[in-house]
């Protein structure tokens, strides 16, 4: 077993505290600087680790295993989620913390249906393509739910990089065994019986960004008691699932997201996330497309709390226990579920 040591040299003086900050309440302290001319104190690192750096090698594989193990487990995924419980269409931060609620309920299957190769939409970034993430409280309970920290603020957090609540919803989601991300693949279409929405048409992301320039290549399907519709505002691939409903019929319209009006916009999103038609929900953004509320801008409280009501409303749809009924037993606060009532209620275009 090999063992690394390091040795860094540290001021031996307290240093001077230039900001007052803290992660969950608890105060915490700036790093001590490294000064020239103090005498230096040594501070040893020690790292081990149960393989030789210096004589490192791979066991032997075949080519042949590879690639039969991809196939044949993604294939086997296709045929598990070709007929499932919940399809959610879109994998930014209303998609995945709808797919992270609904998936505490190991009775319920969930697809994530994302065109993008990397899943996250939005949220990998802040506003203005800057680092740091705003979440207003009091959507921070659900930061300390997943275990992302955050400087605390008086009435809204700060995470330090948009990043770290990406990557830690989608490593506890993806980690659980009744969930299933399909990224690079895309939502071509609905599949409606009735006047209900039971499903999504797919197919891979690139064949369907280039349909106009080859002949015909036919989509797959995947059934679903609930379709979950979170593409976002409109854009390239943006409330794709609202603007289908529109075009099919099965509603008037689709007025588009106002201008930016943070306070008026995370409230209407929330309150406004619903079952739009029978079998689909719609949540995050798309809710402004539909009903015409603002745009928040970067502030993403309500992507994270409209995903959960979302979530609840889909439980609901399958006779699974929520907190809209009462029938939840479990940890989600009651602030989180602004607006636990169905409503029919929209946004004056």
């Amino acid at each position: 077993m090999a063992s690394i040591t390091s040795t860094l040299s540290l001021s031996s003086t307290k240093p001077q505290r230039l900001f007052d900050s803290s992660f969950h309440g608890s105060s915490i302290s700036s790093a001590a600087p490294v000064s020239v001319g103090l005498k230096p104190r040594s501070l040893s690192v020690r790292a081990t680790a149960g393989y030789d750096l210096n004589a490192f090698t791979f066991d032997p594989i075949k080519e042949s295993i590879v690639s039969r193990e991809m196939t044949r487990r993604y294939m086997t995924d296709m045929i598990t989620y070709a007929e499932t419980d919940v399809v959610v269409v879109g994998a930014g931060s209303a998609g995945l913390s709808c797919a992270y609620e609904i998936s505490k309920n190991p009775n319920v299957q969930v697809a994530i249906i994302e065109q993008s190769v990397s899943p996250g939409g939005g949220a990998w970034l802040g506003g203005q393509l800057f680092s740091a993430m705003i979440v207003r409280k009091p959507a921070h309970l659900f930061l300390d739910e997943i275990g992302v920290a955050y400087d605390e603020q008086d009435n809204y957090v700060v995470i330090k990089h948009a990043a770290l609540f990406t990557s830690t919803i989608m490593s506890k989601l993806l980690a659980r065994p009744n969930v299933k991300l399909f990224n690079a693949v895309a939502a071509e279409d609905l599949i409606v019986k009735g006047n209900r929405v039971a499903g999504v048409v797919t197919n891979w992301a690139l064949v369907s960004m280039n349909h106009d320039t080859q002949s015909c290549m036919d989509p797959n399907v995947m059934e679903a008691k609930i379709v979950v519709s979170s593409c976002g505002h409109d854009g390239p691939f943006g409330a794709t699932g609202v603007k289908r409903l529109k075009s099919i019929g099965l509603i008037d319209h689709v007025p588009g997201m106002k201008a930016l009006d943070m306070n008026t916009a995370e409230d209407a999103i929330v309150r406004l996330t619903r079952e739009v038609v029978p079998g689909m929900i719609v949540t995050g953004m798309e809710v402004a497309e539909i009903d015409g509320a603002p745009r928040m801008g970067p502030t993403f409280g309500a992507m994270m709390i409209s995903g959960q009501k979302a979530a609840h409303l889909a439980l609901k749809a399958l006779g699974q226990p929520n907190v809209l009924d009462g029938s939840y037993v479990g940890d989600l606060s009651p602030e989180l579920v602004l607006a636990a009532a169905d409503s029919a209620e929209t946004v004056d275009a």
